[in-house]
């Protein structure tokens, strides 16, 4: 390591013998490589050994690490699950140069089909479906999912034409959907658990389990109580395998983005819930809007909401203005925790029809920040943003304002930290509003079209969609199977207008 500085030097002499993530920078200070590993110190330490064989790339990137940061965790599913998101929002160009073109691995969950299954993919889909990843290693995320499903027994796929539990089920892996061994509304609790747990919310998780474990035992649903208890032990049992501790966030300011944002924007503490907002519609139709919530600079899609507003206008401003009033109305006040900090994804008109909204609510203290698309600039209200930008820091980032009336544009270099983790939440909160919008959009041609269809009323069409998935599927179906879903004189009658 004599090539290296001794700054680095020290650090990566100071390192602990513990599971964490770890971030490589170059001279510019640019995040270049993130890894994860058991103990960080015997990881580290072995990049710079210089009797241990590197690959041509390997080599690239050694030589160009030029400072170290990392963040301990509780154990390796801590840092397999923290990797995947801050490798997912930095993007670093030795992440992608050192996988060998191989394509990311995701785990999906189909929670709200009538057979709710876990599975991998490569290629994650906008089906409604919930998505966690992406994962470099698909052995490790495959090894950590084993690990959950004995706490939280899932199905994997489902057999046709199977009538019986599978053997899965008795060795307590699966939750026996098939001949009612489980509901499908007790299925999908224990699913949302799982998601919880992979989310982070263990300390939340386990309060709800010994909940419903005091519950079931006042009520003398002993056989209840005594399933949750073992569910209970064998979650504290996998200490070693939690999935984003307490410990891991006890300081934020080890993540860089966070750190420099506080720092740029002078907020008086780190912001451990962010929220996003955007709108979706298609020229004022099926109009919609999207939060999603990043905790800790995590993204936490257990806390996503959606909006359908009240009237379809193409009103961008309004919209905004609207879903901000709904969000911060005394309905969700009890429920929904208050934003450390709120991103609006649009400019200043967006963002001052959002700023009305939460002063109208009472909520003046909470920072609102706008970013702007084009080109990706930091939109800052100078009256109203509640927060106060710190020139020096600016000028540190490689960054300079613009200003514009009441409003401040803080330019920054699109590869900054702080850049990348609002272009994160941005493109979360429109991937989700798209998302939701394309639904609806996809409901409303359907009911459409089977409106024109006499004698066709609307417990026709919802039985029809359930049954056949869309209008394509209905066209497709012969008179028979019609017949045997709403009657030979429907069905008669459907398909000749379909």
């Amino acid at each position: 390591m004599e090539d290296k500085t001794p700054k680095l030097v020290q650090k990566i002499k100071s390192l602990p013998m513990a599971p964490g993530v770890y971030f490589y920078k170059d001279k510019a200070g640019t995040i270049i490589y993130i890894g994860k590993a058991a103990r960080l110190k015997n990881r580290v330490r072995q990049y710079f050994q210089k009797t241990r064989y590197r690959d041509p790339k390997t080599e690239a990137l050694v030589r160009e690490i030029a400072d170290l940061e990392w963040m301990v965790v509780d154990s390796e599913i801590d840092a397999l699950f923290l990797e995947a998101e801050q490798i997912r929002r930095y993007l670093p160009k030795y992440n992608i140069l050192l996988r060998d073109d191989k394509a990311l691995a995701y785990v999906r969950i189909d929670y709200d089909s009538e057979y709710p299954t876990v599975s991998f993919t490569r290629r994650p889909l906008d089906d409604g479906a919930r998505y966690f990843g992406p994962y470099m290693s698909t052995t490790a995320i495959r090894q950590a999912l084993k690990l959950l499903r004995r706490v939280f027994p899932y199905a994997t796929k489902r057999q046709p034409n199977q009538k019986r539990a599978s053997l899965h089920y008795y060795l307590g892996l699966d939750p026996g959907l098939e001949d009612g061994r489980t509901s499908l509304m007790e299925y999908r609790a224990n699913l949302r658990r799982l998601m919880d747990y992979m989310s982070g919310k263990r300390v939340k998780l386990i309060k709800e389990l010994e909940r419903d474990m005091n519950l079931a035992a006042k009520s003398q649903d002993f056989e209840r109580a005594a399933t949750v208890r073992d569910q209970l032990t064998s979650l504290k049992r996998l200490s070693q395998q939690i999935v984003f501790s307490d410990k891991e966030f006890s300081d934020l300011s080890k993540d860089q983005a966070l750190s420099e944002l506080v720092d740029l924007l002078g907020l008086n503490k780190y912001p451990r819930r962010i929220e996003g907002y955007d709108i979706s519609h298609m020229q004022g139709t099926n109009v919609v809007a999207s939060m999603v919530v990043f905790t800790n600079g995590v993204s936490d899609k257990t806390e996503y909401r959606k909006f359908k507003t009240t009237q379809d206008v193409n009103d961008d401003f309004l919209n905004m203005n609207e879903t901000l009033r709904r969000r911060l109305g005394p309905k969700h006040d009890k429920h929904w925790q208050l934003p450390d900090i709120v991103l609006i994804d649009g400019g200043k008109g967006q963002l001052d029809a959002a700023i009305k909204a939460r002063d109208e609510r009472g909520y003046l203290t909470v920072p609102f920040i706008g970013l702007a698309k084009r080109e990706e600039q930091l939109v800052i209200d100078n009256e109203h943003s509640n927060v106060s930008i710190n020139g020096a820091v600016l000028h540190a980032l490689g960054g300079y304002a613009t200003l514009s009336d009441r409003f401040t544009l803080l330019n920054l270099p699109k590869a900054s930290n702080v850049i990348k983790l609002m272009q994160r939440i941005r493109d979360e909160s429109h991937r989700f509003a798209v998302s939701y919008h394309s639904t609806l959009k996809t409901k409303r041609m359907v009911v459409s079209v089977l409106d024109d269809i006499p004698g066709i009323g609307p417990a026709t069409r919802k039985k029809l969609i359930k049954q056949f998935g869309s209008t394509k599927a209905i066209a497709a179906a012969s008179e028979v199977e019609l017949a045997a879903s709403v009657g030979r004189v429907k069905a008669k009658s459907i398909r000749s207008r379909l």
